[in-house]
């Protein structure tokens, strides 16, 4: 396996990287259309199509633990990528004919839980155990959700709204194939998989000791918590910048979901630098624990929040300028990159032979819980006052970060041993 060039990374990361890049076009390109397209063109009420919505949503971070049961028992990650990748652009395909509409979805869903967890599974096996560029080479594969996820609204929404919905998710069926034609060809930079044999050293490799179990079930409470504070910029936060925001420029107004675009946005002008960093330190020999890193980002969205709420505070009901808001996203974004990429490379580091998509499929079930209670705390939003409400979301991810940092001891002790 050869070595790149970018970012100092091997080929193979490059490969993993766009594939996903483009992946992710697809999934957040079908997203972005979709209330609009039940509402407006199937004709379905506000509630039926929220509803349907959030069922979809919760399924592709569900489906995923079954997805990586049966790509490190049966298929592999290879095969499992290839399937899904070709059954999630099917389900894409049969987004552009109405009657189809509801098995269109459950196929995209089945497709994604052999996808999601294969793919990031396969970055860690890019690099020995002592490799130092493990540790952020999540950061870079991160990118490519954010890369993804940008261009996604701005091209397939865009298409969607102006020429036909179906020409939108015809967009999204193409990206994926892209990314898998991606995939592909680049086979020669990927390594090889592990034979899944049944001898009794692979069986002993193939399972969880009670220590790492504890401390993965310790990192998914905590990024848990984080995450009910952290899911609120799609939500709350983006309630507040419609209503509490002054948005315009001149005569012109911003539109509210530009901000949106924001976060991914600051995720790949940043991730560069912040790689840099960390290399350097490495160097010298500064490296930071994950735990560390990952309750200092937690630490830093909370500061975030507590920007929010110092700012609704002082303005005392007067609309903040739109430029708070840039910063918030800036203070958030950069937490954002310390704990959640750190958290998706620790869980496929920690995975025991033959489980690799397993124990990723667990850090997207915690996505899922963690949604699940972004919307149960963000119910209290029309129940008091902004500020407060900042203040508890603040509170939530402290709370986090403080669990993060507890547990720093137990996760470098399983972090370090043999594999």
């Amino acid at each position: 396996m050869g070595e790149g060039t970018w970012l100092g990374q091997p080929r193979g990361l490059t490969v993993l990287f766009l594939t996903n890049m483009w992946e992710q076009f697809s999934y957040y390109g079908m997203r972005a259309l979709l209330v609009y397209y039940m509402t407006k063109e199937l004709l379905l009420g506000q509630a039926q199509s929220s509803f349907i919505y959030g069922l979809y949503t919760a399924c592709a971070y569900f489906t995923p633990i079954f997805g990586g049961v049966i790509a490190d028992r049966f298929l592999g990650k290879r095969r499992a990528i290839i399937i899904g990748a070709s059954i999630m652009a099917l389900g894409h395909f049969m987004m552009t004919f109405a009657p189809l509409f509801y098995v269109a979805l459950a196929t995209i869903a089945m497709g994604n839980g052999l996808f999601l967890p294969s793919l990031p599974s396969q970055v860690g096996d890019l690099y020995k155990p002592d490799d130092p560029r493990r540790g952020w080479a999540y950061n870079v594969y991160y990118v490519g959700i954010n890369v993804g996820g940008f261009l996604a609204p701005l091209v397939c929404g865009t298409v969607g709204e102006l020429y036909g919905w179906h020409y939108g998710f015809g967009l999204a069926g193409i990206g994926m194939l892209i990314g898998l034609a991606i995939y592909l060809s680049g086979q020669r930079y990927l390594p090889a998989e592990a034979a899944r044999s049944a001898t009794k050293s692979n069986v002993e490799r193939g399972s969880f000791d009670r220590q790492t179990v504890l401390v993965l079930l310790g990192i998914g409470v905590a990024v848990t918590i984080f995450r009910a504070s952290y899911e609120q910029v799609g939500n709350t936060v983006a309630l507040w910048a419609d209503s509490g925001v002054d948005r315009s420029v001149g005569s012109w107004a911003i539109p509210m979901t530009w901000f949106q675009s924001l976060n991914p946005l600051f995720v790949m002008f940043m991730t560069p630098p912040l790689l840099a960093w960390w290399s350097r330190r490495a160097a010298a020999g500064a490296d930071q624990s994950p735990a560390r890193r990952m309750a200092m980002g937690a630490l830093i969205v909370a500061l975030a929040y507590l920007l929010l709420a110092g700012l609704v505070w002082f303005d005392a009901g007067q609309r903040a300028g739109w430029l708070w808001l840039v910063v918030f996203f800036v203070v958030f974004t950069f937490g954002e990159l310390f704990i959640l990429p750190t958290g998706l490379g620790l869980f496929a580091r920690l995975a025991p032979l033959n489980l690799g998509a397993t124990t990723v499929a667990s850090w997207f079930l915690i996505t899922f819980t963690g949604s699940l209670s972004a919307g149960l705390v963000g119910s209290l939003w029309s129940r008091m006052m902004p500020a407060q409400f900042f203040v508890i979301l603040a509170a939530l991810a402290a709370v986090a970060a403080v669990l993060l940092h507890s547990l720093t001891a137990a996760v470098d002790q399983v972090d370090h041993r043999p594999k």
